[in-house]
C-alpha cells in the first residue's frame, strides 16, 4: 500500500495517532466466521482483545478517502491499537462556518450509500430541500468527531471559532451579532450538542467488558475443567472468589463514573440568552449553543457552560474548577484594534487573550455593564473541545500506567506457562506410557494448566495497593488512580512549585523603597503615612490592581490585597442600580481614610457648601484596566483625581520590565544592584512607574485606546518588596528527602535570583555548591541562538554595594547571591557540586536549539523561573526522559498538566483543578511527599512478595502435581480446597498488611521483577522446595513398611507409637487420592507455603517488621498449630476430610525433620546469601545519589567502585559497564567530561541546521518561560 494511505491525525499533540483506511471484505469475513465456530468462539475473544487483528483478518487495505473502518495507532510509547467506523452524514453544505444563505450547491461526495442520521438532520435537509445534500464522511473516537477534510485529505477534529482563524477586530464586526437560528441548527450537525456527556455504563455492560478480561476467562476454563473432574467443591471455591472480585470491581468503576458524571452534569445544563441576528434575545438550553453563538452573561452570575470570549463588559470570575486557585479573577471583553491598526490586530487564541476568555465550568460571580448595552460573550468552543470538556476526557480515556513490573509479571507469567507446557507434555507422554483412557488424559493435562497459573494472582496482587491507599486516606491523602501507588515507590526526583507549596501561599509587605528625581530614598517600612496620601507612589498602590468587593468584601489576588491594604485605602464601587443609570460604566472609586488627610481649612462664609465638599474630597476614579498578564508580567490602570481633567496611567509589574519602559532619565543609576541586593535575600520585588495622560485623551478615547501607547515614557516610582516565607515544614522535608538520594527540583513562575535563594534557604541548593545560570537567545537577525554561562556566586554575609535593608527576622534575609565577573568567580573543579539555573525562555530556546544538551542540564538543573504551564509539562517530560521516576507536587494552580504527566502527581488543592491529579493532600505542605513514597515503597515490595509467594505457590503445588502423576496420583479435592483457601488466601491477604517503614531509606526498591536478587530468590526457593519434595516422595518408598496403600493397609499399626485405630474405608478411589506418597508431599508441602510466606515477608528498610503484623502471625501459628497436630495426633474426621492415610510415627517424625531442615535452608539462602551478600550489592549501583544528582552522595566512579568483586557482580546479574538508567549513563559520561561544565561568561552557539554536532560543539542549556 502507498505510503501516503499512513495518515497522522492529531500531528504535534499529545494524543497523535497513525491512521489506515480498510473495507469490509465479504470472504473474509465469512472465513473468521468459520473459524469462530470450529474454535468455539475463542478466536472471537481474540479478535476483541486484539482490535488490529480483527480488522485485518476481515478487512482489505483501501485509501483513506475510501475507507469504511479506520484503523488507528498511537505513536506514543505505548503503540495502543482503536478502531472506528466511518459514518456518513447528510448536510446542506460542508463548511460549518458557511453562510447558507449564499451557499452554492456542493458538488456529491464518493458514493457510499449514507446511513442518514436521525431526525434533526433529517428534518433540516428538508428545510434546505434546494441544496443538494452533501455527504460528509466522520468516525468518533474517544469523544471526539473526526471530519474528513477534501483540502487536507485527511481527517480533522472540529474545535470551534478558533478554526477560521479570526483576528480579535473579526470577532468584534463579523461575530458579535449573533446567529440566526437556521445557522445554529446547520452548525450543530458538525459540532453537536454542547454538552459532556459523561456516560455510565450499565451494570451489564460493564460486567461482560470485566468478564472478558483474560484472566476471568482462564477461570473460566478452569472451572469448567475441575467440573469435568469432579473437583465441584475447588470448582464453587472459586467461583465464590471470582464473583468477590468482579462485583468489587464492578463497584469500583461504577462509583467512579457516578462521581465523575455528577461532577460534570450538576451545571452542564442551564438556561441561556442568546442574541440573535436580528437583534432579538431568546432563551435557549446550553445544549443549544454552538461555536459564533452570543450569550449574555446574568448579572447575578452563572456557571460557564462552554468556552466563550468576552466582547461587552467586565465579568469577575472563579476559575478554581480549572486552575485550583479560588482568587477571584477580573475578565475584561475583548480590546478591538479596529481597522486602521493592522499590527495590533492578532488571530485570536484562548491561551494568549484567557484574560478576556469564560471557560466553561467556571463560576461567574457578578458582572459590570454600560446601561443599555448587555455583558456579551461569543461562544468559541463547545462540548469536549472546551478546557473542562478536555479535563475530563484525560480523565476518561487515560494514557496506560507504563511500569516495569506489570510488563515483568506478564513475562513471568508467560515463564509459568511454559513451565506449565512442559508438565502438560509429560503428564500426556506418561498417561500414555501407562495407557490412561483418552478422557482422563485430557483432564490431568490440562489440568495441570490451571494449576501453574493461579487464579487468586490478580486479588492477590491488588491487596498491597488497596491496603496502602486505606493507610493513605488516614493520613489525608486521597488516590484516584491506585496503581501509581506502586510507582510512587519508585520515585527518584520530586519537582516542587514554589509559591503556595515550598513557601506560604500569602506575600506580607517588607517594605518600600520611592525613588525621587532620579534617585532612590532610603527604605520605609510602609507607606501608610499622612506625607505620602497625595504621592502618586501611594495613589499607583491604591488603584494598580485587580480588586473587586464580593458581598462587601475585598477580593482578588492576595499581591494586590496585600499591596492595598498597606495603603489602609478605602475602595467603593457602583451597584447595580448605579451603572444601569449611566451611560458608561461607573468607575471604581478609592480614596485615603480621613485621619491621613490633612486637617480641613475652615470654610469662608461666602463658599457654597457643596463646592466646598468636592474641594476636600480626595477621590481616584479607576476608568480602564488593561489586566495582568504573564507574557507581559505587569499590569496597567487609567485613573483620574476627582476634579482634575487630566488623566494618569498607572503601572505594576516586573521591576526589569517597568523600568524598560520609563524614561531613562527617571530610573535610578543603580537600580540594578538595589534589585539584585533584594532579589538575592529572597524578596519579591514588584516596581512602579506613573504618566499623566494629555489632555486630549477623553474617556470615551481611553476605552479604545491601544496598551502599549498607554505604557510608554512612564516615570518611575519605586520598588515595593514583598516576602514570601517558607512554610515551616519544608527545610526538614527536603532534608528527609536528600539524605534518602532523592532529587529535588523547584519548578516557579518567579523570578529567577528569588528562586535561587529560596532554593538556597531550604536546602534545595546546599550552601557550599554553585549556581550556574544558562541564559539561552534565540536565534536573530541571521545569527544562531546561543546560551550564556553566568555562574551566581557562593552565598556571603558580606554587604553589597546597594543601599542595605534593615536585616529582619527569619532566615531570608542573610542570603546574598552576586553575578560576578569571571575574574572573581572561581572555577568549580570536578569535585565541585553545582546546579543549574534557568528561565523559561531559556528553557524555550535550549529545547527548540539544543536538544543534545537539555539531557546534560535536567541532569543538574534544580531551579527552573519563570515558567509557564505548558513548560512544566515539558520540564517533567525532558527529566522522564533520562529514566527518572519523576514527582510533582503543587498546588493546582497552573500545575495541572505536569501534576497529570508525572508517576506520581501530588496536589496541594482540593479544589476541582486537582481531580487530574493521581493523589491529593488534605495536608497543605510537602509533608506529604515522603508520606507517599514511603507508601508506595511498602506497596511495591509488598507486591513483589506477593508475586513470589503466588509463584512459589504456583511451582509447590506443580512439583506436588507432577511427583504424584509419576504414580498415577493426584493432589484431593478437599486438599486443593485447604491449601488454596485456608492457606493461600489467608496469608495472602495479611502478608500484605504491614504497614511502612518510618523513614525514608536512601536505598531503592528494584522497578521490576526481573532482575538480579529478586530471580536468584524465587529460583533458590523452587530448587529448595523441590529438592525437599523429591526427598520426601523418594524415602517414604524406602521404608520398610512402605506398601501401595489399599483400604485394608495398616502401616499405623507397624508403630508401637501408634495412638489410634486406623480407618478401614471400603469405598472406592477413582482418582487414586489416598496413598502415602500424597500424605507425605501433603504435609511437606503445606509447611513449604507458610515457609516461603515468612521468608518472602520483608520487613526494614522498606516496611515494618512481619512481627509486628499481628493479623499474618496470628495466621501462620494457627496453620503450623494446626498442620502440626493432624500431623502427630490425627483425626479421622479431619483425615477423612482430607483424605489423608494413617502413616507411622517415625515417619512422622522424619517429616517434621525434612521441614525443619527445609525451613533452615530457605531462610539461610533468603536472609544471609541473598539481603547480605547480593541484595545490597546490587542496590548500591541503584542508588541515585551515586551518580552525583545530590551534594552528599559519592562521585560516579566512587559509586562503581563500591560494587564489588565482579564475580559476586556477576552471579546476581550479568556485568553491565553502561548502568541502566539513562541519568546514570550521562552522569558517568560528564564526571570524565573535561569541559563540563561550561566556564563562567562562556557561550555555546547553536549549528547550522545541517546536523553534524558533536557533544562537544554544540553544548546545549535549558531555559523555562514566565507563568
Amino acid at each position: 500500500m502507498e505510503k501516503e494511505d499512513l495518515k497522522i491525525v492529531n500531528k504535534d499533540e499529545e494524543d497523535e495517532m497513525e491512521l489506515q483506511g480498510y473495507r469490509v471484505c465479504r470472504w473474509r469475513v465469512a472465513v473468521v466466521g468459520l473459524w469462530v465456530l470450529c474454535t468455539g468462539g475463542f478466536l472471537l475473544l481474540l479478535l476483541y482483545w486484539m482490535p488490529e487483528w480483527c480488522v485485518k483478518a476481515t478487512c482489505s487495505r483501501t485509501t483513506v478517502r475510501e475507507a469504511e473502518v479506520v484503523l488507528l495507532q498511537s505513536t506514543d510509547e505505548f503503540k495502543r491499537w482503536f478502531l472506528a467506523k466511518v459514518r456518513v452524514m447528510l448536510a446542506p453544505g460542508r463548511n460549518p462556518f458557511d453562510s447558507l444563505e449564499t451557499q452554492t450547491t456542493p458538488p456529491m461526495a464518493n458514493g457510499h450509500s449514507p446511513h442518514s442520521s436521525n431526525s434533526p438532520t433529517q428534518e433540516f435537509n428538508r428545510k434546505y430541500a434546494e441544496y443538494q445534500p452533501t455527504q460528509i464522511r466522520y468516525f468518533t473516537l474517544h469523544s471526539t468527531k473526526y471530519y474528513w477534510s477534501d483540502e487536507v485529505q485527511n481527517f480533522e477534529v472540529l474545535t470551534g471559532l478558533e478554526d477560521l482563524e479570526v483576528t480579535c477586530s473579526n470577532i468584534h464586526s463579523e461575530h458579535s451579532t449573533g446567529l440566526t437560528s437556521n445557522q445554529q441548527e446547520y452548525r450543530r450537525l458538525f459540532f453537536g450538542v454542547n454538552e459532556i456527556a459523561v456516560k455510565v455504563p450499565s451494570v451489564f455492560k460493564l460486567l461482560i467488558k470485566e468478564v472478558l478480561n483474560p484472566f476471568y476467562i482462564f477461570q473460566l476454563f478452569s472451572v469448567i475443567l475441575w467440573s469435568a473432574d469432579e473437583y465441584y467443591y475447588y470448582a464453587v471455591a472459586i467461583v465464590f472468589m471470582s464473583v468477590i472480585s468482579i462485583a468489587t470491581s464492578l463497584y469500583t468503576i461504577k462509583k467512579q463514573y457516578v462521581m465523575l458524571h455528577d461532577m460534570v452534569a450538576a451545571h452542564s445544563i442551564v438556561r441561556v440568552s442568546v442574541c440573535r441576528a436580528n437583534n432579538d434575545i431568546e432563551e435557549a438550553l446550553s445544549t443549544d449553543l454552538v461555536p459564533g453563538d452570543v450569550m449574555v452573561i446574568p448579572s447575578n452570575g452563572t456557571i460557564m457552560p462552554c468556552d466563550a470570549v468576552l466582547v461587552s463588559g467586565t465579568c469577575i470570575v472563579n476559575e478554581s474548577m480549572l486552575t485550583g486557585e479560588s482568587v477571584p479573577v477580573t475578565k475584561t471583553n475583548l480590546p478591538n484594534p479596529g481597522e486602521g491598526d493592522k499590527e495590533g490586530d492578532g488571530a485570536y487564541s484562548m491561551e494568549e487573550h484567557k484574560r478576556h476568555t469564560l471557560f466553561c465550568g467556571t463560576h461567574i460571580i457578578q458582572t459590570r455593564f454600560y446601561s443599555g448595552e448587555l455583558v456579551k460573550a461569543v461562544v468559541v468552543r463547545t462540548g469536549f473541545s472546551t478546557a473542562k470538556g478536555q479535563l475530563v476526557r484525560s480523565i476518561l480515556y487515560p494514557k496506560p500506567t507504563d511500569f516495569k513490573l506489570y510488563r515483568d509479571a506478564y513475562l513471568f507469567l508467560l515463564c509459568l506457562v511454559a513451565i506449565a507446557g512442559i508438565g502438560f507434555v509429560y503428564s500426556i507422554v506418561l498417561s500414555i506410557m501407562n495407557k490412561v483412557p483418552a478422557k482422563t488424559i485430557i483432564i490431568e493435562s490440562l489440568d495441570i494448566i490451571t494449576i501453574t497459573v493461579p487464579p487468586a494472582l490478580p486479588a492477590a496482587m491488588t491487596a498491597g495497593i488497596v491496603y496502602a491507599q486505606r493507610r493513605l486516606k488516614r493520613i489525608g491523602i486521597f488516590c484516584i488512580s491506585p496503581q501509581r501507588i506502586n510507582i510512587c515507590g519508585q520515585l527518584n526526583l520530586v519537582c516542587f512549585d514554589k509559591t503556595g507549596t515550598l513557601t506560604e501561599d500569602g506575600l506580607d509587605l517588607w517594605g518600600v523603597q520611592r525613588v525621587e528625581n532620579g534617585s532612590f530614598h532610603l527604605s520605609e517600612e510602609n507607606a501608610y503615612k499622612e506625607s505620602l496620601v497625595k504621592s502618586q507612589f501611594v495613589a499607583c498602590m491604591a488603584t494598580c490592581h485587580s480588586l473587586t468587593k464580593i458581598d462587601g468584601q475585598l477580593s482578588g489576588d492576595p499581591l494586590d490585597l496585600k499591596m492595598f491594604e498597606a495603603t489602609g485605602w478605602i475602595l467603593e464601587e457602583a451597584t447595580e442600580e448605579e451603572t444601569s443609570l449611566h451611560d458608561r460604566i461607573m468607575p471604581t472609586v478609592v480614596r485615603p481614610p480621613k485621619q491621613l488627610m490633612p486637617p480641613e481649612p475652615v470654610m469662608s462664609p461666602e463658599q457654597d457648601m457643596e463646592l466646598y465638599d468636592l474641594s476636600l474630597a480626595y477621590e481616584i476614579g479607576i476608568v480602564r484596566q488593561f489586566p495582568f498578564s504573564s507574557a507581559l508580567q505587569r499590569m496597567c490602570v487609567v485613573a483620574r483625581l476627582l476634579g482634575e481633567k487630566r488623566m494618569d496611567a498607572y503601572l505594576k509589574g516586573a521591576p526589569e520590565v517597568v523600568a524598560s519602559l520609563c524614561k531613562k532619565d527617571t530610573v535610578p543609576e543603580d537600580f540594578a544592584d538595589v534589585l539584585e541586593d533584594y532579589t538575592k535575600q529572597g524578596f519579591r520585588v514588584i516596581a512602579l512607574a506613573h504618566r499623566r495622560l494629555e489632555s486630549k485623551l477623553t474617556w470615551h478615547k481611553v476605552q479604545n485606546v491601544n496598551r502599549d501607547q498607554m505604557e510608554a515614557n512612564m516615570e518611575f516610582l519605586g520598588l515595593i518588596i514583598m516576602q514570601n516565607k517558607l512554610k515551616a515544614e519544608t527545610a526538614g522535608v527536603l532534608e528527609d528527602l536528600r539524605r534518602a538520594h532523592i532529587r529535588t527540583v523547584m519548578v516557579t513562575g518567579d523570578n529567577m535570583l528569588t528562586a535561587i535563594s529560596v532554593a538556597r534557604d531550604c536546602g534545595m541548593i546546599p550552601p557550599q555548591d554553585r549556581v550556574i545560570i544558562a541564559d539561552a537567545l534565540p536565534s536573530k537577525d541571521g545569527q544562531s541562538a546561543k546560551i550564556n554561562w553566568r555562574y551566581a556566586d557562593k552565598p556571603s554575609k558580606h554587604v553589597g554595594k546597594a543601599p542595605r535593608l534593615e536585616v529582619r527576622d527569619g532566615p531570608l534575609a542573610e542570603i546574598e547571591i552576586s553575578l560576578e565577573d569571571v575574574c572573581h568567580t572561581d572555577e568549580p573543579t570536578s569535585q565541585d557540586q553545582y546546579h543549574f539555573a534557568m528561565s523559561g525562555k531559556s528553557f524555550a530556546v535550549i529545547s527548540e536549539h539544543f536538544q543534545d544538551v537539555l539531557q546534560k542540564l535536567v541532569l543538574r538543573g534544580t531551579v527552573f523561573a519563570r515558567m509557564a504551564p505548558d513548560q512544566k509539562t515539558q520540564l517533567i517530560e525532558a527529566l522522564q526522559s533520562v529514566d527518572y521516576f519523576v514527582g510533582m507536587c503543587g498546588d493546582g494552580a497552573n500545575d495541572c498538566g505536569a501534576l497529570k504527566r508525572a508517576h506520581g502527581g501530588i496536589s496541594l488543592s482540593e479544589l476541582e483543578a486537582s481531580v487530574a491529579s493521581p493523589f491529593t493532600s488534605r495536608t497543605p505542605n510537602i509533608s506529604c511527599v515522603p508520606s507517599l513514597i514511603r507508601e508506595g515503597r511498602a506497596a511495591l515490595i509488598t507486591s513483589f512478595c506477593v508475586f513470589k509467594f503466588m509463584a512459589l505457590y504456583s511451582i509447590i503445588q506443580y512439583i506436588s502435581v507432577t511427583l504424584l502423576y509419576s504414580i498415577l496420583s493426584n493432589l484431593g479435592d478437599f486438599q486443593f480446597l485447604f491449601i488454596d483457601i485456608a492457606i493461600i488466601l489467608l496469608i495472602v491477604f495479611t502478608m500484605s498488611l504491614n504497614p511502612a517503614w518510618k523513614e525514608l531509606v536512601s536505598r531503592r526498591p528494584p522497578s521490576g521483577l526481573i532482575s538480579g536478587p529478586l530471580l536468584f530468590s524465587v529460583l533458590t526457593q523452587i530448587l529448595i522446595c523441590l529438592g525437599f519434595q523429591t526427598i520426601a516422595f523418594l524415602w517414604v518408598r524406602h521404608q520398610a513398611w512402605y506398601d501401595i496403600w489399599t483400604p485394608e493397609s495398616d502401616a499405623c499399626n507397624s508403630s508401637p507409637h501408634a495412638n489410634f485405630s486406623p480407618k478401614h474405608n471400603s469405598s472406592e478411589d477413582d482418582h487414586n487420592i489416598k496413598n502415602y506418597e500424597n500424605t507425605s508431599l501433603f504435609y511437606v508441602s503445606s509447611f513449604q507455603y507458610l515457609i516461603v510466606a515468612i521468608v518472602f515477608s520483608k520487613g526494614k528498610p522498606f516496611r515494618q517488621p512481619s512481627y509486628k503484623n499481628w493479623p499474618f502471625v496470628v495466621s501462620c501459628i494457627g496453620l503450623y498449630i494446626f498442620l502440626f497436630f493432624i500431623m502427630f495426633y490425627p483425626v479421622s474426621a479431619i483425615d477423612e476430610f482430607l483424605e489423608i492415610v494413617c502413616v507411622p510415627f517415625e515417619w512422622r517424625i522424619a517429616l517434621f525433620f525434612i521441614i525443619v531442615v527445609n525451613a533452615a535452608v530457605s531462610v539461610l539462602a533468603e536472609t544471609l546469601v541473598l539481603d547480605v551478600v547480593l541484595w545490597k550489592l546490587v542496590f548500591s549501583r541503584d542508588k541515585q545519589g551515586s551518580y552525583g544528582t545530590t551534594p552528599a552522595t559519592p562521585t560516579t566512579q566512587g559509586g562503581i567502585d563500591l560494587w564489588g568483586p565482579k564475580c559476586l557482580s556477576w552471579l546476581c546479574c550479568r556485568q553491565r559497564k553502561v548502568p541502566k538508567a539513562l541519568y546514570m549513563h550521562l552522569a558517568q559520561e560528564l564526571s570524565v567530561d573535561p569541559d563540563w561544565p561550561p566556564k563562567p561568561t562562556t557561550t555555546t552557539e547553536a549549528n547550522p541546521p545541517p546536523p553534524g554536532n558533536t557533544p562537544e560543539n554544540c553544548s546545549s542549556c535549558q531555559i523555562l518561560a514566565n507563568s
